[in-house]
């Protein structure tokens, strides 16, 4: 199994797009946003920020999206990571946060933000393991507003 994580471009917004409409299908709620997501909002996103593409075998399994937050520069928030169902179980999602925590340090940023959604508790441990902590006094900015907010994780970075 030859596993590679390579850094989106904007050539790769519809794949990105389609990864994850098609990663959110019977995983997240019906109501969520990514369930419609479209090239123009990730080349967007890519434009104002970065992502990468998951390859298992040189086939995209997976993708995740990073924003520079607002209101402070040396932040970025973390969205849309997800592996397609049929790859799940294998921890291919730590070697998207992996690349992600190291994009951050090498571009000298000293925090990493993200949503949980509420309705996914289990996901709290994942990114647990990779030294995010709960931070309740924060709002996440992607949140949705028709839905009930995520819980915010945060992870300082030592650079």
């Amino acid at each position: 199994m030859n596993i590679v994580v390579r850094e989106a471009a904007i050539e790769d917004a519809q794949l990105i797009a389609h990864l994850t409409r098609t990663c959110w299908n019977d995983k997240v709620a019906a109501t969520s946003s990514g369930h419609h997501e479209s090239s123009e909002r990730v080349c967007n996103d890519l434009m104002q920020g970065g992502g990468f593409i998951l390859l298992l075998d040189d086939e995209p399994v997976g993708s995740v999206r990073w924003l520079p937050l607002d209101t402070d520069n040396n932040c970025w928030e973390m969205l849309r990571m997800g592996v397609l169902p049929a790859f799940r179980g294998e921890a291919l999602s730590q070697h998207l946060l992996e690349a992600v925590i190291q994009a951050a340090q090498v571009s000298g940023i000293e925090e990493l933000r993200l949503g949980v959604r509420s309705d996914q508790p289990r996901l709290l441990d994942l990114y647990a393991a990779f030294e995010f902590e709960l931070a309740p006094e924060l709002e996440y900015s992607h949140a949705n507003p028709d839905e009930p907010a995520p819980h915010v994780m945060r992870r300082f970075l030592k650079n």
